[in-house]
C-alpha cells in the first residue's frame, strides 16, 4: 500500500466556529469575520491560529456553497435549489467577497511575514497578493451575477431532450446511438441530437453576449485591457503566458492533427465507407456489439472500487469512503445539469461526483476520471490551509488524467471478454489523442472571444469555424452540415460557466501520458510519485508539483510529438 499513512476520515471538527451556525445569516457570518480583522497580530502565534481560523471559516463557507451547487445541479427543475444557490451568490458571497479581500490586506501588511520562511506559504502568499492586486468593489456585484447567469447554461441545458422510438431520452442517452451499427440510425439521431441544440442557438448566443459583456466590464475595472489577461491573473497562472498557450495550438495543430487524420482514415477503413461523416466517428469497430461495461450505477462503483484496488488498496478505500457516505450522483436524467465534476468540500474532506451516466466506454472513463479528483482530494484534505487545498487546474486535471491511463492496465474488470478489453483500450487511446485538438480550439476561440469582446454572435461563429477546420483535420466530411458545425462550441460548458478552464486538459494530458509511461517502465515507483505529488497540494509550484510525479510541465512541439510517438506504439498491438 503507497499511502498507508493517510487516513479517509472525515476532517477534525471546527476550533473557530460552533458546529452550527446560519449561513443564510450575514448578521450571524460576519460576527466572525469581524474577530479576524480586530485580532492583533503581535507574534507569529498569532498569525498561525488566525490563518488556520480563516482557513476554518472559508472552508465552512464554500463547502455550504458546495452543497447548494450539488443539489441545484442534480435537480435543475428544483426552483427551491436554485434559490438557495442564487440566493448564497447573491447576498453572502458578494459580502464575502469585500470582507476577504480586507483580511487579505490585514495579513499582506503585517511585518510577522519577514519571520515566516516556509516554501508552501510562499505559494499561497503570492495568490494572496495577486487576489489583493485585481480585488475591485465595482467587481462584487458583477461577479456575483456572473455567477447566476453561468448557472442559466445549466438550466437551458439540462432540459434538453429528444424522442427516440417513442421514448423522450435526455441528449447523453440519445448519444448512446451514435455508437450502434445501423448508420441509418445514428444519422438519423445525431440530427436529432443537433437540431434540438440549434433551437436554443438564439438563446444561448444572447446568453453568451451577456456573460461576455459582464466579463469584459470586469476586467476593464480591474485595469486589465481583456477579460483573456484578467484571467490569467485571477487563475494565479504564474507558470505559464498566452504565448505558451500559442505555442501549444501551434504545436498540436503541426504534430497531433495529422495523426488525428491517420486514426480517422483507420477508423473508415474499419467501416469500410466511401467517406466518414460526423455520425461515424463516434461507432464501435472491431466487434459486433457497443461496449457497455457495467449495467448501473451501483454495477459501476463496485467496478471502480475492485478496478482501483488492484492498482493499490488505499485508492480503492477512497472510492468506498464515497460510496458509504452517499457522495455519488451518476445517472443521466431529465432535468439534471449535463456533464461531470467532483466537487471538492474542504471541511468534511470528502468530495462528490456527479456525472451523466448512459453505462458506455466513455462513462467508464468518466468515473475513473472523478475518482481520481477524490484520491487528491482526500490525500490533500488534511493539509493546513483551506488554500493549500485549492488546487491549481493544471495539477487537478494531472490527478484525474493520470487516473485514466493508470486504471486502463486493470479494465478487465469491466471487461471480462479479451476482445471487448482491447477495444476498450484502443477507443480511449485514440480518445487522448483526439481531445488534444478539440482542447486547442476551444482555448484558441475563448483568446479569440475575449480579445474581441465587441464581436457579434455572427463574427463569433465565422472565428469559430475557421479555428475549428484548423484543428479539425480532412478526413471527416461535413458538407450540408454548416450550421451544425458553426454552433457546436454552445455544448461545451467550460466556455460558458468556467472561463478558461479548458488549456489545463491539455497540458495535464500531457502530464498525464508521461506519468503512465513511467507505470510501464517501474509500476511501483511512478505510483508513488504520483501520490506524492497529488499530496503536496498547491504548496509548490506546478512545475515542482509535475517533477515530485517524474514528469515535466512541458508543451513544446518536441514533447508533444515524443509523447503521441508512446502513444502510437502502445495503440499497436491493440489495431492487430
Amino acid at each position: 500500500m503507497i499511502a498507508d499513512s493517510k487516513t479517509i476520515e472525515p476532517s477534525q471538527g471546527r476550533k473557530f466556529l460552533p458546529a452550527k451556525f446560519d449561513t443564510d445569516s450575514w448578521e450571524e457570518i460576519s460576527k466572525y469575520f469581524d474577530n479576524l480583522i480586530q485580532r492583533n497580530l503581535k507574534t507569529v502565534d498569532d498569525l498561525n491560529q488566525w490563518l488556520h481560523a480563516r482557513s476554518e471559516i472559508e472552508a465552512a463557507l464554500q463547502e455550504d456553497l458546495g452543497w447548494r451547487y450539488i443539489r441545484m445541479s442534480c435537480d435543475t427543475a428544483n426552483e427551491s435549489f436554485s434559490k438557495s444557490f442564487n440566493y448564497f451568490v447573491g447576498e453572502i458571497q458578494p459580502k464575502i467577497s469585500t470582507v476577504s479581500n480586507d483580511l487579505d490586506k490585514k495579513l499582506l501588511s503585517s511585518p510577522l511575514l519577514l519571520q515566516i520562511k516556509d516554501r508552501a506559504f510562499e505559494i499561497y502568499l503570492r495568490q494572496v497578493r495577486k487576489r489583493a492586486e485585481i480585488f475591485r468593489d465595482a467587481n462584487v456585484p458583477l461577479q456575483a451575477e456572473l455567477q447566476q447567469k453561468e448557472h442559466e447554461y445549466a438550466v437551458i441545458t439540462g432540459a434538453m431532450t429528444v424522442e427516440v422510438d417513442g421514448k423522450e431520452i435526455t441528449l447523453q442517452q440519445a448519444g448512446n446511438y451514435l455508437r450502434g451499427n445501423d448508420r441509418e440510425k445514428r444519422e438519423e439521431v445525431f440530427r436529432k441530437i443537433m437540431t434540438r441544440r440549434l433551437a436554443d442557438k438564439e438563446k444561448l448566443d444572447n446568453l453568451f453576449d451577456e456573460l461576455i459583456k459582464l466579463r469584459h466590464q470586469v476586467a476593464i475595472n480591474a485595469d486589465f485591457e481583456n477579460y483573456r489577461d484578467y484571467m490569467f491573473a485571477a487563475l494565479g497562472r504564474f507558470d505559464y503566458t498566452p504565448h505558451d498557450c500559442f505555442d501549444f495550438h501551434d504545436a498540436v495543430q503541426k504534430y497531433v492533427v495529422p495523426i488525428c487524420d491517420e486514426l480517422d482514415r483507420n477508423h473508415l477503413k474499419r467501416l469500410g465507407y466511401d467517406e466518414l461523416r460526423p455520425w461515424d466517428t463516434e461507432v464501435e469497430t472491431g466487434g459486433d456489439h457497443p461496449l457497455h461495461p457495467f449495467s448501473n450505477a451501483q454495477e459501476l462503483v463496485a467496478k471502480t472500487i475492485s478496478c482501483f484496488h488492484r492498482l493499490d488498496p488505499f485508492l480503492a478505500q477512497c472510492v468506498k469512503a464515497l460510496d458509504d457516505k452517499k457522495r455519488f450522483d451518476l445517472e443521466s436524467r431529465i432535468g439534471k445539469a449535463p456533464g461531470g465534476y467532483n466537487y471538492p468540500l474542504y471541511e468534511s474532506g470528502l468530495p462528490f461526483i456527479f456525472m451523466n451516466s448512459t453505462n458506455t466506454l466513455r462513462d467508464l472513463v468518466t468515473i475513473v476520471h472523478e475518482g481520481g479528483h477524490a484520491v487528491h482530494s482526500i490525500v490533500t484534505k488534511d493539509l493546513e490551509l483551506v488554500d493549500y487545498k485549492n488546487l491549481p487546474s493544471e495539477v487537478a486535471e494531472l490527478a484525474s488524467m493520470s487516473m485514466e491511463l493508470l486504471s486502463m492496465e486493470y479494465w478487465d474488470e469491466f471487461f471480462s471478454d479479451p476482445s471487448d478489453l482491447k477495444r476498450a483500450k484502443r477507443q480511449h487511446l485514440e480518445k487522448v489523442i483526439e481531445a488534444l485538438p478539440w482542447i486547442a480550439a476551444v482555448d484558441k476561440f475563448q483568446h479569440w472571444i475575449y480579445s474581441n469582446p465587441t464581436h457579434t454572435a455572427a463574427e463569433r461563429r465565422y472565428a469559430w469555424v475557421s479555428i475549428y477546420k484548423s484543428f479539425n483535420g480532412n478526413v471527416v466530411n461535413w458538407e450540408g452540415l454548416e450550421d451544425i458545425q458553426a454552433n457546436i462550441w454552445q455544448r461545451q460548458l467550460h466556455i460558458f460557466e468556467v472561463p478558461f478552464y479548458y488549456i489545463e486538459y491539455g497540458f495535464a494530458q500531457l502530464g498525464a501520458i508521461a506519468v503512465w509511461r513511467n507505470y510501464k517502465i517501474n509500476s511501483s515507483k511512478a505510483l508513488k510519485q504520483y501520490i506524492d505529488a497529488l499530496s503536496l497540494g498547491y504548496t509548490a509550484t506546478i512545475g515542482d508539483i509535475y517533477k515530485t510525479a517524474g514528469i515535466s510541465f512541458e508543451f513544446s512541439g518536441a514533447y508533444i510529438r515524443e509523447l503521441c510517438d508512446f502513444v502510437k506504439e502502445q495503440l499497436k498491438p491493440l489495431n492487430d
